[in-house]
């Protein structure tokens, strides 16, 4: 299954979770920036808020889009222990301590530093794919720590193994699809454009028309 853009994604997936339609108990989280592209219609077309949740994937020391761990906005993180030990105390650190700053950057860029209440909500993560699946990992982690109700992740395409991973933690996942060969979150889309910013804003501000 290939996808026209984020757009579309969102939308198919909001047709699996239409049942939450109007639902006052419901929050949708995109995950800047690409997710929140995919979640903003998710939203748009259930007529629920939408807000963000920034997690930042920790590459791996000589591969930097490789995804090795993520970091979460509690300053949490995971790790895969197979790179553990390859990576380096020092180099995971460090990678951390950048992480974490950005995470804070994009909070006060994105919501002015505002983090929604998640407490007996009903939570949907959006992304636009999973790969190693590392950042929805630390997101769904981050986001039961703060005593919801039920999380859902919603994704476009997945990797198998990353969405068993998902699959394990989440109370619910829609996937539209699971290829047998995954290659990248990209080559299922026919416009991966990558977000700005300002076009992140953008959505949230235009997704409060909208619930």
């Amino acid at each position: 299954m290939i996808f026209k853009d984020r757009h579309e994604a969102g939308q198919k997936l909001a047709k699996k979770l239409s049942r939450y339609r109007n639902k006052k108990d419901v929050i949708v989280l995109g995950i800047p920036r690409g997710g929140v592209e995919v979640a903003f219609d998710i939203a748009k077309t259930l007529k629920v808020p939408l807000s963000i949740i920034v997690t930042k994937k920790i590459g791996h020391p000589f591969e930097s889009e490789f995804a090795i761990g993520a970091v979460s906005p509690d300053s949490n993180y995971i790790i895969d222990e197979n790179y553990k030990k390859e990576a380096g105390e020092e180099y995971i650190k460090k990678t951390i301590k950048e992480m974490n700053a950005e995470i804070k950057r994009r909070y006060k860029e994105y919501t002015k530093g505002e983090i929604p209440e998640l407490k007996n909500k009903i939570v949907i993560i959006a992304d636009d794919g999973l790969a190693t699946g590392y950042t929805m990992l630390a997101a769904i982690k981050y986001v039961k720590s703060r005593n919801p109700k039920k999380v859902i992740v919603a994704i476009p395409v997945a990797a198998q193994d990353s969405f068993e991973k998902v699959k394990e933690i989440a109370d619910e996942v829609i996937c539209l699809n699971i290829p047998v060969f995954f290659g990248a979150v990209g080559s299922f889309y026919q416009n991966f454009t990558q977000l700005e910013d300002d076009e992140v804003k953008y959505y949230l501000k235009e997704a409060k028309k909208y619930c």
